[in-house]
């Protein structure tokens, strides 16, 4: 039991570590995060090595045990960390051995710190990923949420920063959706990439003992075991994948918050300047500033500056393990701290926003968004586009208001004079077209944006159900 183990005598520090370059080796202040992944994977190989017959099962039962009070000790804060043993195995081991004697020494059989590492990060990349998504799936929902109450709401959109064509703000709003989701898809395909339980591939050639990786995987979620040594010992295309599914997420992030720089503006004025946009100036009592849509934008840069540092740390490396890959985990911490802030600022900025429906109606009452319409209007009474594209142009050259009481007209050739409605609405009613602004087509969409958020629901539900099991594995037996 767990609650039997007695301290004996600490160990020195094992000559694997003892170097005068220790401090420049170290890497305790970085993987010590991955503590109880640590713990999980070697409660997993533990159990392995009852089953080959390699421990009896007292022996299994004292260093499981053993295992678990250091657990509790890192949960509570009394576990003694040693800076000069180097990384976090050696420290689990270390004081796993003080807790239960020289049985302890037999933790590392058939494994190394090269592979125990390997799953210690693919154990952490699929609580990371878990947690990211269940924030993306937040933010989703707000941005839903918002969509549905400014679905028919005109506004002009953008092509070149130049007012181009009508939308609404609800059809604005899915594309981030649509982007976000994208992002999310990203993630549960790399951590379903990554379901391969590197344990059991030791330093670089397996183990000469009886052990089945196979059974380990299953204990600790994964979906299979390796299929090359040498490959999973040195394979960091997790890490490397993750690293490109938050750069891209920031900038799409980066995207949406330019946004609501820009609409916060005097000179665009489609957003309310709110409190929940930022702060203040300290000297101007008039400002409000949107800070946080600001610090957003420029969180893309550091998400993408993680993802540089990872593959110029990879690029020309040698099969299989080299100690560069040392420094493979403190981008991703970083970029999963950054991003993951970045989304939750985003989920509570997002149901603030404010949006100035009359000012943004009236933006799109401006008669150019209606050129390309009246140009269409023209090529479906026969007209070739091109022809057509030529006379609106033409009209609008030779009257740049361009339309009076709600309407533009060009004549067409024969002498017929085509008339068309400016009216956002009518002009919105026009675009049926699936995947548009029509208010048919924006419902549908919203149908569609709402059935894919509670698909991704289902799958993050799985993902929460592997991540579970560990913390079932590292609990089990105890109250």
């Amino acid at each position: 039991m767990a609650g039997s183990v007695a301290p004996v005598a600490g160990p020195a520090v094992p000559s694997y570590v003892r170097t005068p370059a220790a401090a420049f080796l170290s890497s305790l202040g970085v993987d010590r995060s991955l503590v109880r992944h640590d713990i999980a994977g070697s409660l997993a190989h533990v159990e392995a090595l009852g089953a080959a017959g390699l421990l009896s099962p007292e022996q299994v039962r004292t260093l499981l045990g053993g295992l678990r009070a250091v657990a509790r000790e890192v949960a509570d804060g009394t576990f003694p960390w040693r800076e000069e043993l180097e990384d976090v195995h050696t420290n689990v081991e270390r004081r796993l051995t003080e807790l239960v004697g020289p049985l302890g020494g037999m933790l590392q059989a058939g494994r190394s710190r090269n592979d125990q590492v390997a799953v210690d990060e693919r154990l952490y990349l699929r609580a990371a990923v878990a947690e990211l998504a269940a924030a993306l799936l937040a933010l989703e929902s707000a941005i839903l949420a918002a969509a549905e109450a400014e679905q028919g709401s005109p506004m002009p959109g953008y092509t070149h920063l130049q007012r181009a064509q009508p939308v609404t703000v609800g059809h604005h709003l899915l594309a981030h959706f649509w982007r976000f989701d994208r992002d999310l898809d990203r993630l549960f395909a790399t951590a379903e990439r990554s379901d391969a339980s590197p344990l059991g591939a030791g330093a670089l050639a397996g183990s000469t003992l009886p052990l089945d990786p196979e059974r380990t995987a299953h204990r600790l979620g994964f979906a299979r075991a390796f299929d090359n040594s040498l490959d999973a010992v040195s394979d960091r295309d997790p890490f490397a994948e993750l690293l490109f599914d938050l750069a891209l997420l920031a900038v799409h992030a980066s995207g949406l918050g330019e946004e609501i720089v820009l609409f916060a503006t005097k000179e665009f004025g489609f957003l309310a300047r709110t409190a929940s946009l930022g702060s203040g100036s300290s000297l101007m009592p008039q400002k409000r500033n949107p800070d946080v849509a600001e610090l957003v934008r420029a969180g893309a840069g550091r998400a993408i500056g993680d993802l540089v540092a990872l593959l110029t740390t990879l690029k020309g490396l040698p099969l299989a393990y080299d100690r560069d890959l040392q420094e493979d985990k403190r981008p991703v911490l970083d970029a999963v701290a950054s991003v993951s802030a970045t989304v939750g600022a985003l989920s509570a900025l997002v149901p603030a926003l404010r949006f100035d429906r009359e000012r943004l109606r009236s933006a799109s009452a401006d008669p150019e968004l209606y050129a390309a319409d009246l140009a269409e209007a023209l090529a479906a009474r026969g007209v070739p586009f091109r022809e057509a594209h030529e006379t609106v142009r033409a009209t609008f050259l030779a009257s740049p208001a361009g339309a009076t009481s709600g309407r533009l007209e060009a004549i067409a050739p024969g002498g017929a004079t085509v008339v068309l409605s400016t009216e956002p609405e009518a002009a919105l009613a026009r675009r049926a077209v699936p995947g548009g602004p029509g208010p048919r087509a924006l419902e549908a969409q919203l149908a569609r944006a709402r059935a894919r958020r509670d698909a991704r629901r289902t799958s993050l539900s799985s993902l929460v159900r592997k991540v579970e099991q560990i913390e079932e594995l590292v609990n089990e037996g105890t109250t």
